[in-house]
């Protein structure tokens, strides 16, 4: 087996909130300003319904596009806010008076969260998930809450179990000449089908698609614009992605990433092992360049092998 070794020098401590994007923490941090204020609103106008999504997930981000456009449809007003756990909300938040419902999608929530606001609330909690981690603590809350109802399948993403929740429900109201509505637009149905797929393939870790590294690295790059509080714009814009241009993009990203890693195994040297005992393989110096850890890995791989290193 080949083997390589590349160095990077790494600070041991850091401060969490001077890691945030800027304009979070002038928002006042994922638990913002922006935040309170919408739930004030929907306090004020007694909104019944509310969803709150895994951020910063994928399947959270389009799990909360589907309840979106699935309240839109039928007119119900509902607060969507993405729930973060570097700050989460707490129970004590959500004083909206007749409060029906909660979704809870791609996450269940901090320990007790769920029981919680239902207890306190009398709302019914639906929450989704595909993680087996949550599996212990679905049979503890279930136990003793009749408003707490969870949909995990370790076999489908958050995302696809919340497309087809909302689907199904939709196409139980039927509108007075007798047809059923879609979800998506017929124009938009077979594109976010596509990446559902691409996403749950990701989620599930079964990396079995054509170009799923690309499509994983060019996706990487809207991670920042699906926080719907300081992205107005996000249901639209993820309507709008395509599985053909973020493989392009991703594959772009690589080419650059793999030229740039190859400037850097001009300066390789050999690496004795255990001071010689466990045998020689090559390495270099990346500082600055802990993004090309795996590029960096796989072209030293290849070079130390054709050098008959380890």
């Amino acid at each position: 087996m080949a083997m390589a070794l590349w160095l990077h020098r790494k600070r041991l401590a850091f401060n969490l909130t001077s890691s945030l994007p800027a304009r979070i923490r002038q928002a006042g941090g994922f638990r913002s300003d922006a935040a309170l204020a919408a739930i004030a609103e929907a306090r004020e106008s007694k909104t019944q319904n509310l969803v709150l999504y895994n951020y910063p997930s994928f399947s959270g981000a389009f799990s909360a596009l589907f309840a979106h456009i699935f309240h839109c449809r039928l007119h119900l007003p509902c607060l969507v806010l993405p729930f973060s756990s570097v700050e989460p909300f707490r129970v004590e938040d959500f004083q909206i008076e007749g409060l029906e419902r909660c979704y809870l999608l791609d996450f269940l929530g901090p320990p007790g969260f769920a029981l919680a606001l239902s207890r306190r609330y009398a709302c019914k909690i639906i929450g989704f998930d595909h993680r087996k981690s949550v599996l212990s603590r679905i049979q503890s809350i279930q136990d003793c809450a009749d408003k707490v109802s969870f949909c995990v399948d370790f076999e489908k993403s958050s995302s696809s179990a919340v497309y087809d929740f909302f689907s199904s429900k939709l196409a139980d109201v039927k509108s007075p000449d007798g047809e059923v509505a879609g979800l998506l637009e017929p124009e938009e149905q077979d594109r976010v089908e596509m990446v559902l797929k691409y996403i749950e393939d990701v989620d599930l870790r079964q990396w079995s698609l054509p170009d799923i590294k690309a499509f994983r690295i060019g996706l990487s790059e809207w991670r920042s614009k699906i926080n719907c509080i300081t992205n107005p714009h996000m249901y639209e814009k993820l309507l709008e992605i395509s599985t053909i241009d973020l493989i392009a993009k991703g594959k772009s990203t690589i080419s650059i990433r793999e030229i740039a890693a190859s400037k850097l195994l001009d300066k390789v040297f050999k690496v004795r092992l255990g001071g010689g005992f466990y045998g020689e393989c090559l390495g270099v110096r990346a500082d600055g360049h802990s993004n090309l850890s795996d590029e960096i890995g796989k072209q030293l791989s290849f070079k130390s092998t054709a050098a008959g290193l380890r």
